[in-house]
């Protein structure tokens, strides 16, 4: 109880998550009265970072950064835009697909739809569009960057639960692509009801020019996905080469990427990466006091009194998570919940550990979507003006329809482990 005060008190007052975790570890410590445990204290900080899986992060990050600096993600929307653009709520249709391309290769939700904003919102309200549902819809694309791999939550999940990254990586594949299907079926019934306008239809030369032109870009999400899949390189190595291609492409295709940038590109990504790992190093810690205090077996021996399956407890788990995920963020949501949900998962219920990582992180990235934080609407009002209230009730069918979805990988556990399963 101490601890779990300690560490609402910290995190009420705003200090930082990955600070909350170390300091209510210390805190447990003084409480058990057994301050030997301070010995081992730093070895399970470091052992926390200790793992190659996670030299991965840096490098998805930095692909994204230098995707963005390169004029690859331009690019890449205009290619969807020769495809769909003509169609009826074709912009956001292109919106959409485009955020999937990009997902393939940022990973991360806040700076995809940082970043789509900047490019999508203006073009969408010259065409007609309202400012509002125009941020919202790049915000609820924003969830497919943490979902279709490579995924930075997938990485850390990874580390946390002891699985290989690449399994998890593979298993956000089909979610993925459901997503985007569901949110499609969303757009086109709004776009029926509220007569979206048709985008500018394209001569088959100037599809072909602009396809021509972006196609050297998909390069970059084929060498990660494909290696990873095909079994040729682990996931740090793939996006070790993928970072080799953003800037090739980049610097010699597109010639938008100056060698002058990448010092500015290395120091955001390393910064941003230095975030995330010593978020993954203080969850070791408290994993380590949690398992110390048997409060797994205490939350299990609860749990069993009210789910008596494994559908009943993997919905109970999307209220927990979906709760939890409307105020912290997605990584820290992971590192909070996976060392006391995981253990019950799969001892009590036999649930597959990567079946549950996939529903854990579908339902903690839609609390990024959910009050009263709601962080990718926060990013989407920063970088458009519209206000995130309003974009939350203007895009609810989002929100109803990416519960669907969850209750969908809760019941059916082959839609995570599909591609597992091929590879």
């Amino acid at each position: 109880m101490v601890t779990s005060a300690a560490f609402l008190v910290l995190m009420l007052v705003g200090v930082p998550i990955g600070l909350c975790l170390c300091i209510a570890s210390m805190v447990y410590i003084f409480a058990s009265g057994n301050t030997l445990l301070f010995q081992s204290l730093p070895v399970q900080l470091f052992g926390g970072v200790d793992n190659y899986g996670l030299i991965a992060i840096p490098l998805f990050v930095l692909i994204g950064e230098v995707m963005n600096g390169g004029g690859i993600t331009k690019r890449i929307i205009d290619m969807t835009m020769a495809f769909i653009g003509a169609m009826r709520g074709g912009l956001a249709y292109v919106n959409l697909f485009a955020n999937m391309f990009v997902a393939s290769i940022l990973g991360s939700a806040t700076a995809q739809v940082a970043i789509m904003a900047q490019m999508m919102v203006p073009e969408m309200e010259k065409k007609g569009y309202d400012k509002t549902f125009s941020a919202g819809l790049t915000a609820y694309a924003g969830m497919l960057g943490p979902i279709i791999p490579p995924s930075i939550m997938f990485v850390v999940y990874s580390v946390l639960a002891q699985v290989p990254v690449g399994d998890m990586l593979a298993a956000g594949m089909l979610p993925g692509i459901l997503l985007t299907i569901i949110f499609c079926i969303v757009i086109a019934l709004m776009g029926f009801v509220y007569n979206y306008p048709r985008g500018e239809r394209m001569t088959l030369g100037q599809r072909l020019r602009v396809i021509a032109d972006a196609l050297p870009t998909l390069l970059i999400p084929l060498i990660i996905v494909g290696s990873i899949m095909a079994g040729i390189a682990n996931p740090t190595e793939a996006a070790a080469v993928g970072v080799i291609a953003a800037v090739l492409v980049g610097r010699y295709w597109i010639g938008e990427l100056s060698f002058a940038q990448l010092p500015k590109m290395l120091l955001r990504a390393g910064i941003y990466s230095a975030v995330v790992l010593f978020l993954v190093a203080a969850a070791a810690v408290f994993s380590w006091v949690l398992v110390y205090g048997m409060v797994p077996q205490k939350v299990a021996a609860w749990v069993q009194t009210i789910a008596s399956d494994p559908i009943t407890f993997m919905l109970l788990v999307n209220v927990i998570l979906l709760v939890i995920g409307t105020v912290i963020d997605g990584a820290p949501g992971l590192i909070m919940t996976v060392p006391i949900l995981l253990p019950i998962a799969t001892e009590v219920y036999g649930i597959d550990p990567v079946h549950f990582g996939v529903v854990a992180v579908v339902n903690l990235v839609l609390g990024f979507l959910s009050p009263p934080v709601g962080l990718c609407f926060f990013v989407a009002s920063a970088v458009t003006g519209a206000k995130p209230g309003k974009m939350f009730i203007v895009t609810l069918p989002f929100f109803f329809a990416a519960c669907v979805l969850l209750v969908l990988l809760s019941i059916f556990p082959i839609l995570s482990t599909f591609f597992l399963n091929q590879s």
